[in-house]
């Protein structure tokens, strides 16, 4: 049967992968693959068999087209006839929507059987990450008590001296703060120097995870924002996704207070995980990540590493294009 793409006919089987592969979080959802739609990727569910399930999505570059895999697939690992039977059908569709290579990055632990069993079905490690594969990953089911006894010294100094100041946090999803976000996180990324998510692609994830999609707001006693955080919501997994904050942020703990709240609300909400996305690997002083790596470890939590990402090669010659645009691009982004 030829693969199909609907995110509310999907939403009840996504449902139902989810108690099976409680470690998937939004890179697989439905609402991901819809987000993916709305700015003009083709992204498909593929289901070889009713308990497995994979999200990819077709993307367009001037170096050619490949077939993106985020956080996927989902799929007993050790069950090599239904791993086999999930590639061959990734092959396939890829073949026939003229794709290069495929890129995936499971939510497999990095560990040496991990890599040598994506090694074993012939891919090669990828030149470029694909989502965050470092990252600090707190438990939401401790008590508040103990999340706070688990915060660096520093971190929980900030949190208290946030209320002490009068900053305060909340949160909506409207069109309206989405735009403010835009704006705020274009002049953090011109001091900070990285690529932010255009206005389409924001405006996007609002539309395709409603209200799954969080924009948190620190703001002093005056109302005057401090700092910004979108938080993605999926299974029992939440993300902290993007991030942004005004000059005020330099003088002011908003992003304590905002990450505290954050952490507060996901538990009341019942959530069993909060990602705070990307950190630098161990020792890379120099990678993108590397500033914002202390803070996010300052709220304790566990470090994760996910196997890197890696290409299944289906045109190698197109394929040597690809991996030398991307090998240089990594090098000068610091990655």
């Amino acid at each position: 049967m030829k693969p199909v793409f609907n995110p509310d006919q999907h939403q009840a089987a996504w449902r139902k992968i989810l108690r099976r592969f409680p470690e998937a979080n939004f890179l697989q959802s439905p609402n991901w693959g819809e987000m993916n739609r709305l700015i003009g990727y083709r992204p498909i569910i593929l289901q070889p068999e009713p308990h497995t399930w994979c999200l990819a999505i077709v993307k367009s570059a001037k170096r050619g087209r490949y077939l993106e895999v985020p956080g996927g697939p989902l799929l007993d690992w050790q069950n090599s006839a239904e791993v086999q039977r999930m590639f061959a059908a990734l092959k396939t569709f890829a073949r026939e929507t003229h794709c290069v290579f495929i890129r995936l990055r499971p939510q497999l632990l990095k560990t040496d059987q991990h890599l040598a069993l994506l090694a074993s079905l012939n891919l090669r490690r990828a030149p470029m990450h694909l989502h965050a594969e470092h990252t600090v990953m707190l438990d939401l089911t401790k008590s508040e008590a103990d999340l706070m006894k688990n915060l660096r010294r520093q971190t929980r100094y900030e949190v208290r001296r946030a209320a002490k100041l009068g900053l305060t946090v909340d949160w909506s999803n409207s069109e309206a703060i989405f735009r403010e976000f835009e704006r705020v996180q274009s002049d953090t990324a011109a001091r900070q120097h990285f690529v932010p998510p255009s206005l389409r692609t924001l405006l996007a994830e609002r539309l395709a995870f409603g209200d799954q999609a969080r924009l948190y707001v620190a703001r002093t006693a005056d109302a005057q924002p401090v700092a910004y955080g979108l938080i993605l919501m999926a299974g029992d997994e939440a993300e902290y996704f993007e991030a942004a904050s005004t000059d005020l942020n330099r003088k002011l703990p908003g992003s304590y207070a905002l990450q505290w709240q954050v952490i507060r609300d996901l538990k009341a909400l019942g959530l069993k995980r909060y990602n705070l996305w990307g950190i630098a690997p161990p020792g890379a002083k120099h990678h993108r990540y590397a500033g914002v790596t202390t803070f996010k470890t300052g709220f304790g939590g566990d470090l994760v590493e996910y196997v890197p990402a890696h290409d299944l090669v289906l045109k190698p010659g197109r394929y040597l294009i690809d991996l030398a645009v991307e090998t240089i691009r990594k090098k000068r982004r610091h990655l």
